[in-house]
């Protein structure tokens, strides 16, 4: 019995896989990103992504403490994060099938039988010749028996993989959701930091157009004095107008669009901000320089890709699964227990008691089911293989978008600053002229009207590029923070 024992557990300890053995598809990646030597060249200094925490990468202590709400409260995080649990749980509980569950248990029983054709207890026995009967015959029998057990039931050994096959699959699925709550954690991060670089630039913006507001004000003012005084006529008066109406209606809008970011931003950091907040910086001193890096690392960085990969690591493992169908299950059953009629004697040597047995079946025809079943799980695997490529190929697209936003923003943002001085030299000229009576109001109102809208466009470049720089950071795989999980073997 032990020999038998130990060829069993042997055999399942060398038992073999029938999944095919995994390599990393082809990810088709340049040695370089787009206008990589650019990058290169211009942030040679600057720190990698991956080398940065989220708390590194932004200076504005307020934005630090609004992504620290938002990682401890935000609701759709929270449900990104209980999913990890749901799917490690699901792993431990199919890793629980590569070992035999024991069993103890213990019974105890008393039980009373009727003996037929016997009368009433205490009947004589017929024919004894003592003329008043016989002693007292009992009517039934009474039983009582203890138990107790130590079992194994229906352990299956995996000599083809099929279990473990199983189980690595379930471990892929739940490094899979990890890698899936960090692209979230990561992408909750960007949306905070983009939200907020609206509201600052919509401050910003407010504060511009109501300046530009006070002196239309102004203006119309002094338009409607000069009119009254017969200096001015009527058209260059309601032109003033104009220009005032203009400036009134631009500050609504831009005070309603940067309340719905404000509401947006409470939502996201998972509530109201109660208490006194750090201040904030300007948009100009908000993120650290980046550089890229090599584009090889990307595989390993990005949470989006590692979960493709681990999505596909688990459909590979469900293919020895379905293949190992083809052989049998092989199942052991065993007991050991003692069994006695008293239980001051129970666990006397006599009364021990044991069993152990085993079944294999092997289904012999079933209408193509296992033929379809591993088809199906090789183009599940082909599905995620295809996902794997395309998470590649998006990924490496970021980065070119955000590496050649970052270049053509910088050029924007200069020529728009170039443009802002052109036009304020123009507003300028155009005042002196009309107050000299060499130009009419109309110059003076479309001086002004290009220089407020070069100025709204400026603040919307700066808020647009840092979004490219969070874009990009992220894009890059972000920090090196984790959600906080094991990756390896539990």
């Amino acid at each position: 019995m032990r020999k038998c024992a130990a060829l069993l557990l042997a055999g399942w300890v060398s038992a073999c896989s029938l999944a095919p053995e995994y390599e990393r598809p082809d990810a088709a990646i340049s040695p370089v990103y787009r206008d990589g030597e650019v990058d290169a060249a211009s942030q040679a200094d600057a720190p990698l992504a991956i080398e940065l925490g989220w708390r590194q990468f932004f200076r504005d202590p307020r934005l630090q403490s609004l992504i620290a709400a938002a990682l401890t409260n935000n609701r759709d995080l929270a449900q990104s994060y209980a999913r990890v649990d749901q799917a490690r749980a699901q792993f431990r509980i199919q890793a629980a099938g590569r070992l035999p569950a024991l069993d103890a248990t213990g019974t105890g029983t008393r039980s009373q039988t009727p003996i037929a054709g016997l009368g009433a207890v205490g009947s004589a026995i017929p024919g004894d010749g003592s003329g008043g009967g016989g002693p007292p015959v009992p009517d039934s029998i009474r039983f009582t028996q203890f138990g107790a057990n130590l079992g194994v039931s229906s352990f299956e050994l995996d000599l083809w993989g099929r279990v473990r096959n199983l189980t690595r699959q379930q471990r892929e699925n739940w490094l899979a959701s990890v890698e899936g709550a960090r692209a979230y954690r990561l992408s909750l991060i960007a949306q905070v930091a983009a939200t907020y670089f609206d509201i600052r630039a919509g401050e910003e913006r407010i504060a511009l157009a109501r300046r530009s507001l006070e002196g239309r004000r102004e203006g119309e003012r002094i338009a409607h004095m000069r009119l009254e005084a017969g200096v001015t006529s009527t058209a260059d008066y309601d032109q003033t107008v104009l220009l005032l109406t203009q400036a009134e209606t631009e500050l609504a809008e831009i005070q309603r669009t940067t309340e719905q970011a404000r509401n947006l931003l409470n939502v996201l950091v998972g509530g109201p901000i109660t208490g006194p907040m750090p201040a904030g910086l300007s948009l100009s001193e908000q993120v650290v320089p980046i550089t890229a890096g090599l584009p090889s690392s990307l595989l390993e960085q990005r949470p989006d890709i590692l979960q493709a990969e681990h999505a596909l690591m688990g459909a590979n493992a469900n293919i020895g699964a379905a293949r190992a169908a083809y052989f049998p299950t092989i199942s052991l059953t065993g007991t050991l227990g003692f069994m006695s009629n008293a239980l001051g004697s129970l666990f006397d040597g006599a009364s021990e008691s044991w069993s152990y047995g085993g079944t294999a079946s092997l289904p012999i025809f079933n209408w193509g089911r296992r033929e379809a079943e591993v088809r199906l799980s090789k183009a599940q695997a082909a599905e995620l293989e295809a996902a794997y490529q395309s998470a590649v190929q998006n990924a490496f697209r970021e980065v070119a978008d955000g590496l050649v936003g970052r270049e053509r923003f910088a050029e924007q943002i200069e020529i728009q600053q170039r443009t802002i001085a052109a036009q304020r030299r123009l507003a300028r000229t155009a005042r002196l002229r009309y107050d000299n009576g060499i130009a009419i109001y109309l110059e003076v109102l479309d001086a002004e009207r290009s220089l407020f809208s070069a100025s709204q466009t400026l603040i919307s470049l700066r808020a647009t590029e840092l979004q490219n720089a969070v874009n990009l950071y992220t894009a890059l795989g972000g920090g090196l923070e984790e959600v906080a999980a094991a990756s390896g073997e539990d």
